[in-house]
């Protein structure tokens, strides 16, 4: 833990108060790219880009650290993370709720917290992922997904380098040199490879192929 806590912890104060249940439900939400990047067994995520959120604390907390001690660790580390984790994915209260569920629910599998069904609308404690996934066709018609905001959105531009979106992760493969064609981004979107998570199940059929029209199209220009 301390090896986690030494570039955030003290930095940004104390968690005073944090809703466990807003903060499962942001760390399942595809914007702050939580369960895509971090293993977290009460959230069913396997993600291995980041560490391993049970194993860096629940020996701790089976020595005695308190609760308080670990959301105030995870509460810096969101504000002043290590590479390639972009900082403050959430600001504010979302951030101290974040860190409470994590802080909760760290190697407890069956921890009892339940992900509220959605987190307030607007306020500056918002995620700073930020940005729709859909664009409203014109004369009233029905809702088209927005590639562009999908790559924001889901987390791609954390991990990935891809000039038209101001992306500059370098987790995952430069989109930008690799130049892929939309089928080939639709399947690896939708299985995943290596580092990267399976996102079949967390993006409909039509988000997808959007997001794969969006990346090969762009790319390299």
């Amino acid at each position: 833990m301390a090896a986690l806590g030494a570039a955030g912890c003290g930095a940004v104060g104390r968690v005073t108060q944090g809703d466990a249940s807003h903060g499962k439900q942001l760390f399942l939400d595809p914007k702050t790219q939580c369960a895509s990047c971090h293993t977290f067994a009460d959230a069913k995520s396997q993600g291995a880009v980041g560490p391993n959120l049970d194993d860096a604390f629940s020996s701790d907390k089976s020595q005695g650290f308190s609760e308080q001690t670990i959301r105030d660790v995870v509460r810096g580390q969101i504000a002043y993370p290590e590479q390639p984790m972009p900082a403050n994915l959430v600001r504010g209260q979302d951030a101290s709720d974040l860190a409470t569920y994590i802080a909760k629910c760290t190697g407890n599998p069956n921890c009892g917290v339940t992900a509220s069904k959605s987190a307030p609308a607007g306020g500056s404690g918002g995620s700073a992922a930020g940005g729709g996934t859909t664009t409203t066709a014109q004369g009233g018609g029905s809702a088209a997904p927005d590639g562009k905001a999908i790559f924001t959105s889901a987390g791609c531009s954390g991990c990935h380098t891809l000039k038209d979106a101001g992306a500059k992760g370098n987790v995952g493969p430069n989109l930008d040199q690799l130049k892929p064609a939309k089928a080939r981004v639709a399947h690896q979107v939708e299985v995943g490879g290596g580092a990267m998570p399976a996102f079949k199940g967390q993006l409909s059929d039509a988000q997808i192929q959007a997001v794969a029209g969006y990346v090969s199209s762009v790319a390299g220009k």
